[in-house]
């Protein structure tokens, strides 16, 4: 188990009268057994927890066709294993529970996660139990980031900015969104990662629809491309999104990424520790005004386990609590992404990035491409490499 999150753990439940937490998410089990279990993601009743007790201690429930990776990467952890086709997983862990101590315990768990069924067999089988929501302290935990998890965060930015931007670099007019997709899956994993998450290739009309996938649209002169891409490794992902023209860029195109660019910079100016996030999102939509761009809700939040976290820079920065605001701490890791999907020219434009509150400031974490100017792309075969407008 990883020693620094456990400690996080049993200080949060001394402040909020717990006895123990458990972690049955796939983000949350990474965050404190420093794995994820491969299928657990994928198979929704395949629980793998971890338990940790407002004592210290600490334990695992794993389902046994997963059996030998817990093992591998905890052989010193107690761990129970449980059979997927003949037991009841919740009368199991129940058992592991009262055996820790834990029968009239005050136990913290992740209502949002477990199925409602599931749920209510295990109360059943603890009675005396008391069964508290946890996922608003894991979520706060999660905010602030180890030096392990920066330096984490730091390698996946590089990979998924290097990724993008090799892969346009790639690519000729007459290619396609497909061609793109293949430079960039292959250089994800070229370059390290484990996994990648939410691939976007949105060319020419697509580029305006926020989250699809390539297609065999064909790449013309003059098109805007917008790729994005999350680089994982140990369930922590980092995520960046270029935008590129095709030879040259489309009427207002120029004037618009200046103006993203501009919004870049001021937002790395507002990051620092004690920043309202309502704030700089304020100053965001103001700025987009001035094009008359439409607004969104949000063009930052946290990110690390899952690919979005709290606090948002956005119209509410803690979801579900609607008119409260958030401040920036140290150590947090934004996702911040200056973006237009419908900039009425059909085109839509993004720039996301990676950034890190430092004691006083903001540290980009995804530095490789230079954004400041839109990337020119369709020129593989003249210089092998994706350059700036001129």
């Amino acid at each position: 188990m990883r020693a620094a999150i456990v400690a996080k753990q049993v200080k949060a439940m001394a402040e909020h009268g717990l006895d123990a937490i458990l972690c049955s998410s796939p983000e949350n089990f990474a965050y404190t057994a420093g794995f994820v279990v491969p299928s657990q993601p994928l198979i929704r009743h395949r629980h793998a927890m971890t338990i940790v007790t407002a004592d210290g201690r600490s334990a695992v429930f794993g389902v046994d066709m997963e059996a030998s990776t817990i093992k591998r990467h905890l052989p010193d952890v107690p761990t129970r294993i449980w059979a997927e086709f003949s037991d009841d997983p919740m009368s199991v862990l129940a058992d592991q529970l009262s055996g820790l101590g834990l029968g009239e315990a005050r136990i913290g768990l992740e209502m949002d996660y477990l199925p409602a069924g599931d749920f209510n067999r295990l109360a059943a089988a603890m009675p005396r139990a008391r069964f508290e929501h946890a996922e608003p302290i894991l979520a706060r935990l999660r905010q602030i980031k180890t030096a392990e998890e920066i330096d984490l965060l730091r390698r996946l930015s590089r990979i998924a900015d290097q990724a993008i931007t090799d892969a346009l670099a790639s690519v000729d007019e007459g290619d396609s969104e497909m061609d793109i997709a293949g430079h960039l899956t292959r250089n994800v994993y070229s370059l390290g990662a484990e996994h990648f998450k939410l691939l976007i290739v949105a060319t020419g009309e697509r580029s305006v629809l926020p989250n699809v996938g390539p297609s065999e649209r064909i790449l013309k002169k003059g098109d805007v491309c917008r790729v994005e891409i999350f680089s994982v490794i140990n369930g922590y992902q980092a995520g960046v999104c270029r935008t590129a023209v095709v030879g040259e860029a489309p009427p207002m195109a120029e004037s618009i990424w200046a103006h993203l660019v501009e919004c870049k910079y001021e937002i790395m100016e507002k990051v620092k520790p004690g920043a309202g996030c309502r704030e700089i999102y304020d100053a965001f939509i103001a700025k987009l005004s001035k094009l008359d761009l439409p607004p969104i809700s949000f063009v930052g939040h946290g990110i690390g386990l899952h690919l979005h976290e709290d606090p948002y820079l956005g119209l509410t920065p803690i979801l579900g609590r609607p008119g409260q605001d958030a401040l920036l701490e140290e150590n947090m890791v934004l996702g911040f992404e200056p973006l237009c999907y419908d900039t009425g020219h059909g085109f839509g434009m993004q720039n996301k990035d990676m950034l890190l509150v430092t004691a006083d400031g903001s540290e980009l974490l995804s530095d490789y491409a230079n954004t400041d100017r839109l990337i020119v792309t369709g020129t593989a075969k003249k210089d092998g490499k994706a350059r700036a407008v001129a």
